[in-house]
């Protein structure tokens, strides 16, 4: 059902573009708290049609930059290609389980 899959700049515009749920999760290796949410983005997926797209902000910010992402980790959620959400900084699974599950319906699921 979900997936976390890493994403570069020229991959990304066609792998939010799609017709489901694509939380983007814009991160960098040196961020402590973007290491700490990784394990909860993993577990997020399970029982969600949902892709995880991580973007690494050293190698690929075109998109960080666009989108005005000041700190990471910066999560956007989108939905067939429209942003739905956003959220940046660090935040406990029920907070996260939360904010993902208050924006997808049970039907998207």
């Amino acid at each position: 059902m979900g997936e976390v899959r890493a994403v570069t700049d020229s991959e990304f515009e066609a792998t939010i573009g799609g017709n489901g749920w694509v939380l983007v999760d814009f991160w960098a290796e040196w961020c402590g708290p973007c290491k700490a949410i990784a394990p909860l983005l993993n577990d997020i997926i399970e029982g969600r049609d949902l892709l995880v797209a991580k973007v690494d902000t050293d190698k690929n910010n075109m998109h960080a930059a666009r989108l005005g992402v000041r700190g990471i980790p910066a999560l956007f959620l989108f939905n067939k290609g429209q942003l739905v959400a956003q959220q940046s900084g660090m935040m406990s699974k029920d907070k996260l389980t939360t904010w993902v599950d208050n924006h997808m319906t049970a039907d998207d699921f």
